[in-house]
């Protein structure tokens, strides 16, 4: 009888054993497989009832928060957007039904209090572990860039050339967070299908998850791979020509509206003529150019602190982006060294270019979280600067600073030239896109540019997309340049 009940006690003990062992996996080892189980909407449904921190401008203002539900049986908070559409593109959306995007998804833990260090101070007695995010963007400067961009499809980017810190950033379309975070399912599911339908891409942040054409602005670039391999200067100068037939093509290349053109160095960067930079490039040959794009991080997705960001292209759409591309398609090269052609640059990466040269040759990574709070305003985290490139040398940028000053004070960009004489120094662009039969010739207009070109303290960039008649029949000078000077005159009038 012993022995009957000994195994039985052993048989149970195993039996014991193994469920401890099954409940032990399914709650440490299969939790998360668990919890991101479609059909488990357990753990969704338990954060949906939790308070979730704030995300708030440089100046105060909250752009997101979590407030108490009125009348609703499910959930206890409702995740609102004070600012309505004009935040969306960075703060993105929290929602029951299809999850996050932008910083409600990357800060997520932050916001809800899960980090280790929150969790520690939870245990410690902490009544709200909750976080909160604060940004590197101003509400005042946000509301003048988007007014100045008003409803024109484009995108306006500001930032800090020094620290690589985003001020501004504002697209238009756009849309309200508010409407794709209520909690009627059905409601949000009509609005996100709406929005994805809707020309302009609103739900995309196109400032840095859309690439195009950059047209002349370009020549920045260009104009600084040439200097860093010897194959421009100051004392150079080109004739005055209205075409000219790059190698492997009879077919011309011509400056913009078909004009002669031609001068010193100076003269051909602020007339922005675009033989000389066709020559610039091929004189360069394909692998100092391309080596020479990747320098300045054309290629690879920005580094930027949102998900989801995107590259600009030398060569469009075509992988590997390398010499051996070009070898065959000299005069593609060659129209690529004035930013057309397969050139495509994301509007911010613009911005980063203009500020590199503000810089001294330096590209800082993007970023727009200054700093990730506890509850009681203590720092979880600080972003700190960072350089990212350093595709020009300091003389290299200062030459590049003189030329840019030469386009606002006597050359395509006077648009931008500055309340009370600070000087300015900016590159435009008219991006003549391809042509289509029974459509009209479109165009996209570019300025990019910083202030004060002596010191400078912010950087800026402007694409108005060629969707109107309106801005394919003018030019980046004429139209984005208002908006850089409207945004930059704010900037040093909110300083006194």
């Amino acid at each position: 009888m012993n022995k009957q009940i000994r195994k039985l006690v052993a048989g149970l003990l195993v039996l014991y054993i193994g469920l401890f062992a099954m409940l032990n996996v399914a709650q440490l080892v299969r939790k998360d497989a668990l919890n991101a189980n479609p059909l488990n909407n357990r753990q969704t449904i338990r954060d949906f009832n939790r308070m979730r921190g704030p995300i708030v401008t440089a100046d105060g203002v909250v752009v997101a928060r979590s407030v108490p539900t009125i009348g609703d049986d499910q959930f206890k908070y409702q995740r609102e957007y004070p600012t309505g559409d004009l935040f969306s593109n960075v703060s993105g959306y929290y929602t029951y039904s299809f999850g996050s995007t932008q910083l409600e998804k990357t800060q997520g833990q932050v916001l809800m209090g899960d980090t280790t260090r929150q969790k520690f101070d939870s245990v410690l007695g902490g009544a709200d572990n909750t976080g909160s995010v604060l940004l590197t963007l101003r509400d005042d400067l946000q509301r003048v860039a988007a007014d100045a961009l008003g409803e024109r499809e484009g995108s306006v980017v500001v930032m800090d050339p020094a620290s690589g810190a985003i001020l501004a950033m504002v697209s238009f379309p756009r849309f309200d967070p508010n409407a794709v975070a209520d909690h009627d399912t059905q409601y949000a599911e009509d609005v996100l299908t709406y929005l994805n339908a809707f020309p302009g891409k609103p739900l995309l942040a196109n400032a840095y998850q859309e690439n195009y054409m950059p047209g002349s602005s370009f020549k920045v670039i260009t104009t600084g791979i040439a200097f860093e391999n010897g194959v421009t200067n100051l004392d150079r100068s080109w004739p005055s020509e209205s075409e000219w037939v790059p190698p492997q093509t009879t077919d011309p290349i011509q400056n913009y509206g078909g004009r002669a053109c031609g001068g010193s160095m100076v003269e051909v960067f602020y007339r922005s003529c675009n033989i000389p930079f066709a020559q610039l490039a091929s004189e360069l040959g394909p692998q100092r150019m391309t080596d020479g794009v990747r320098a300045w991080g054309i290629g690879e997705p920005l580094p930027i602190d949102l998900p989801g960001a995107v590259a600009s292209s030398f060569c469009g759409n075509v992988t590997p982006c390398d010499a051996s591309y070009f070898n065959d398609q000299l005069p593609l090269l060659a129209i690529g060294g004035f930013g057309q052609g397969n050139d495509v640059m994301v509007p911010l990466h613009m911005c980063m270019v203009a500020a590199t040269v503000a810089n001294g040759g330096r590209m800082m990574q993007p970023y727009v979280t200054d700093a990730t709070l506890k509850h009681d305003g203590t720092v979880l985290d600080r972003t700190d600067p960072t350089v990212w490139k350093t595709p020009i040398s300091p003389g290299t940028a200062a030459t590049l600073n003189t030329l840019m000053v030469g386009v606002v004070n006597r050359g395509t960009g006077t648009a931008m030239q500055l309340a009370g004489g600070i000087q300015a120094a900016a590159k435009t662009g008219t991006a003549q896109l391809n042509f289509v039969p029974g459509q009209p010739q479109r165009s996209h207009a570019w300025i990019i540019g910083f202030a004060p070109a002596e010191a400078p303290r912010y950087a800026v960039a402007v694409i108005l997309k060629g969707t109107t008649d309106e801005v394919s029949a003018s030019t980046g000078g004429k139209l984005a340049g208002p908006i850089a000077k409207t945004v930059l005159d704010f900037l040093f009038a909110s300083e006194k």
